[in-house]
């Protein structure tokens, strides 16, 4: 494989960005490399701008967003965690939770298309060789996206994996499998797929997309976020490079921040869209909505109890936006305190994240649902697709249960018990 990317673009060649191992512009793959946090936050308001106007078609023709994604690439958005020694802005998680939240508002769907890609991409950084890093994530820097495959249906829970990634008799190795909420899968560059080794082990193995063997569906159905196409995965003797295989199982031998980092942007996802439903329901009520006959008032914007109401859900979206800065904030401080986090860092870090998640997908759904009962019957009409910050928040709030959240965190507050360490907390 052609290495492009880190190895190929450095700060001399651009002339900038060298005395802090950061380069800026374009790589071999056309990408843009951003080169600080500030520039992150810029472009991803633009590109949430971009978004924003057509995410209601998107949703309603569940239409794959190939186009939007090619400009996500494009933008250089797809290499903020990449490590700045291999020319990455390594943005802060503080930045990169905002940058989900900002895209997030413009369109869920679209946001939660790479959710999975910067997972991988701490993956790599953590667990990954040497190697590993600068050829995968040097991709990622022209442009490269990754997928994944990571959840089966049909097993008895999450944690029982059928999927393997054992040595053929021919000396290779092959993936077989099925796998299901494969967000992102059918546009990526690379799959990554969560697979049991012949010693029963946790690996990530890194599959190009069109790998013999590898056949994506667009099977998705759900009633919300239609446009990630988390469909079903199917892997047949999928041959797959060694050099392709981490070992993701060392990740848990430890106290670790990897699954609160996945958790973390769920959340902002979350957030997102509480603030997109309250920011669009308020303008409807502006423009659209007729006032109840016993307020005697000329504007449904003049309501008391209107006014009220809104305000109570402004707190609500403000004060998951806060827990959701509270929490980049203490995974940052886990990250900072040194390359294996303590364990009691790491639980700080994996607590704040669900508070902040459990927080913010109920306020989402409260949001979402509410302003129905503000806005009006009219409201509901299919055109204004409103609907859709609902059915969005309902279906990600899904991906699992924000009950065990608040369990874990009751138990810390009452026992002093930190979390579990398997990564979903």
């Amino acid at each position: 494989m052609t290495k492009t990317g880190a190895e190929t673009n450095t700060g001399a060649e651009t002339g900038t960005g060298a005395e802090h191992g950061r380069a800026a512009g374009t790589v071999a793959g056309g990408a843009h490399v951003v080169g600080s946090d500030a520039e992150a936050l810029e472009i991803a308001d633009a590109f949430a701008a971009a978004l924003r106007d057509g995410a209601a078609e998107r949703d309603r023709q569940a239409r794959v967003p190939v186009e939007e994604l090619a400009a996500l690439g494009r933008g250089g958005l797809l290499g903020l965690t990449v490590p700045a020694r291999l020319g990455g802005a390594d943005v802060s998680t503080v930045t990169l939770v905002e940058v989900f939240r900002r895209l997030a508002a413009a369109d869920p769907s679209v946001a939660q298309v790479p959710q999975n890609h910067y997972v991988f991409v701490s993956v790599l950084r953590h667990d990954g060789t040497e190697e590993q890093q600068r050829r995968l994530l040097g991709d990622v820097l022209a442009g490269a996206r990754f997928g994944n495959a990571l959840s089966e249906r049909g097993t008895k829970h999450v944690m029982d994996m059928r999927t393997r990634l054992l040595p053929a008799a021919d000396g290779t190795l092959r993936l077989n499998g099925t796998k299901y909420y494969c967000t992102g899968a059918l546009t990526a560059t690379w799959i990554p797929v969560f697979a049991l080794d012949a010693q029963d082990r946790l690996v990530v193995a890194y599959v190009p997309r069109g790998a013999d063997g590898v056949d994506v569906l667009q099977d998705w159905t759900a009633f919300g976020q239609r446009a990630t196409m988390s469909g079903t995965t199917r892997l047949t003797d999928v041959v797959v490079a060694p050099e392709n295989v981490v070992a993701h199982w060392r990740a848990f031998e430890r106290p670790q921040v990897s699954g609160a980092f996945g958790q973390i942007l769920h959340a902002a996802i979350d957030v997102g869209i509480a603030g997109a439903a309250l920011a669009d329901g308020a303008r409807f009520v502006r423009e659209k909505a007729r006032p109840w006959f016993e307020a005697a008032q000329e504007r449904a914007a003049d309501e008391p109890h209107v006014l009220l109401r809104f305000g109570q859900l402004g707190a609500k979206v403000h004060a998951a936006e806060a827990l959701l800065r509270r929490a980049a904030e203490t995974l940052d401080a886990a990250v900072a305190s040194g390359p294996r986090p303590s364990a009691e860092a790491a639980g700080a870090a994996s607590l704040a994240v669900a508070e902040a998640k459990a927080f913010g997908g109920d306020v989402a759904v409260e949001v979402a649902s509410e302003i129905f009962g503000l806005m009006g019957a009219s409201a509901s009409d299919a055109a204004h697709d409103l609907d859709r910050h609902w059915r969005n928040a309902r279906t990600h709030t899904l991906h699992d249960p924000a009950r065990w959240k608040y369990v874990h965190n009751g138990n810390h507050i009452i026992n002093g018990v930190l979390p579990p360490n398997h990564g979903l907390v």
